[in-house]
């Protein structure tokens, strides 16, 4: 099934909490898990040499989570979490029924809280293809009123240019304007960040969209939800001893060194998977 050998172990309150994303995005769910949960080891798989998930099929985004799965699991992952909404949409719930003894967390959409915000019943979200046309997303919006409008936007080539480290290029904010000046004009007052990747453009967002539009991305919830599943679990880690970050990175890591701002009890090593 898998591409990795994995022997299960009996899961100790110590052992990392896995993540993996199709690059460097996902970073942003780790700094936030980070700092709700300090006394937790992480190991952070970054899939740069396939990214973005969004444009691939399906059955693509399966394979390489399951690959990412076995290699987190390998390393005695406790918990693993899907840093990337293309990859939860698509895959999170076949790795749940094939992996039964181990918790995912997954990451969608944040359309709900922007629906309990919006006042001109219009929200905007941004988000990669893969996760626009997938069935989990769809079964999302069947659960909002009917009287809000949702303005998608496909963010086409945007985390090609973030994982080739132009955050704060004129092309990447050129292209935000393109996608977010036309739901501006349908009077959109939240903007749902529907990828891991697009909290690090939170800055040029705000640019041009303005202090009226409220920006929602699902970080913070996510590592919420990962505590109360660690809770559950009886899995959260109680003590800060020997606290460790692992990041592997298939391709170029200096853009990952960057974002992470590597420390003593971090370590980034470049990985072939």
């Amino acid at each position: 099934m898998g591409f990795f050998t994995f022997v299960p172990l009996a899961m100790k309150h110590s052992n990392p909490i896995g993540l993996f994303d199709s690059g460097i995005g996902g970073t942003s769910i780790w700094k936030e898990i980070n700092m709700l949960l300090p006394n937790e080891s992480t190991i952070y798989l970054a899939d740069s040499k396939n990214a973005p998930y969004g444009k691939r099929s399906k059955q693509d985004i399966i394979n390489l989570s399951i690959k990412n799965t076995d290699l987190l699991l390998s390393k005695g992952c406790k918990v693993i979490v899907l840093a990337c909404n293309t990859a939860t949409t698509n895959a999170i719930s076949y790795l749940r029924k094939t992996y039964k003894d181990i918790p995912f967390i997954g990451i969608e959409p944040a359309i709900k809280p922007a629906a309990l915000k919006t006042i001109t019943q219009n929200i905007g979200i941004l988000a990669t293809q893969g996760t626009l046309s997938s069935e989990l997303f769809y079964k999302t919006l069947e659960n909002i009123s009917k009287d809000i409008t949702i303005h998608e936007q496909n963010g086409d080539g945007l985390v090609e240019l973030i994982e080739s480290g132009l955050i704060d290029s004129k092309e990447t904010f050129a292209l935000l304007s393109k996608y977010l000046k036309p739901m501006l004009k349908k009077n959109i007052d939240c903007l749902v960040l529907g990828c891991t990747h697009y909290p690090y453009l939170i800055p040029q967002i705000k640019t041009i969209v303005g202090d009226d539009v409220t920006l929602i991305d699902s970080g913070l919830a996510v590592a919420k939800q990962l505590e109360r599943v660690l809770i559950t679990h009886n899995l959260k880690n109680q003590h800060n001893i020997n606290v460790q970050h692992q990041f592997y990175c298939n391709s170029d890591i200096a853009v990952l060194k960057r974002l992470v701002n590597p420390q003593s009890h971090i370590q980034i090593d470049a990985l072939d998977f």
